[in-house]
């Protein structure tokens, strides 16, 4: 997930006992059926996303020279072609980046373009960061990858992969955050990923929702 949603500090929240185990992301792709999922958001919650993430990245204490990535040196030799790509990617969702934060930076490019329906920004490093402001606030979260391909489109190259998200947050009411969802990553000439873009099967107003909703009060598996 590419932003942070409308959540306070850990600190400032009612804590449940720690059970630790990412924002999520949507963009101009050449993929139709990113569109045929997208859902206008209001821009005011656009604003309120945007500067909340910020807040939070500033009020960060965590070392910004400290790597946030799990693989950063691959061998360039090693990626040649699309299905590398491909395979590069499933392996990272092997890995829950979305939750965990980790995943294989090599592959984007360093100005790569993140979206998902709430926020909109540009770079990989900070892109690595705002997962890890979001990895406190997950209660034993998982990703569910249930699907990756190639897109089919000659003109433009670009993978797509469909998941599910399911998390609760350290909340005191304990929500449950219930995402189905997919992902496009476009990629350029130099095999480099230069955009990552998100779309949800509900609303972003949906979505934030779910975040005042006691968990006990749904039962979605």
């Amino acid at each position: 997930m590419a932003g942070i949603g409308c959540l306070p500090q850990p600190h400032q929240m009612l804590l449940l006992p720690k059970q630790r185990n990412h924002g999520v992301l949507q963009c101009c792709s050449n993929n139709p059926n990113s569109r045929k999922e997208r859902t206008q958001t209001p821009k005011f919650l656009k604003l309120a996303v945007t500067g909340v993430t910020e807040l939070l990245r500033l009020l960060s204490q965590s070392d910004k020279n400290r790597s946030d990535t799990i693989n950063s040196q691959i061998d360039e030799n090693l990626v040649s072609n699309i299905d590398d790509i491909l395979m590069i990617i499933k392996s990272d969702y092997e890995k829950a980046y979305f939750v965990t934060g980790h995943f294989t930076s090599a592959i984007y490019a360093d100005e790569c373009t993140f979206e998902d329906p709430t926020i909109k920004f540009q770079g990989r490093d900070l892109y690595s960061r705002n997962l890890k402001l979001l990895v406190p606030f997950f209660d034993n979260p998982s990703i569910f990858l249930k699907e990756i391909k190639k897109g089919i489109n000659p003109k433009a190259k670009y993978i797509i992969a469909s998941w599910k998200l399911r998390t609760h947050l350290i909340l005191l009411w304990r929500p449950l955050i219930l995402i189905d969802g997919t992902t496009t990553y476009d990629i350029d000439d130099q095999l480099r990923v230069i955009r990552h873009v998100e779309s949800w099967k509900i609303s972003a107003l949906e979505a934030i929702g779910q975040i005042f909703t006691p968990g006990f009060l749904r039962s979605d598996k």
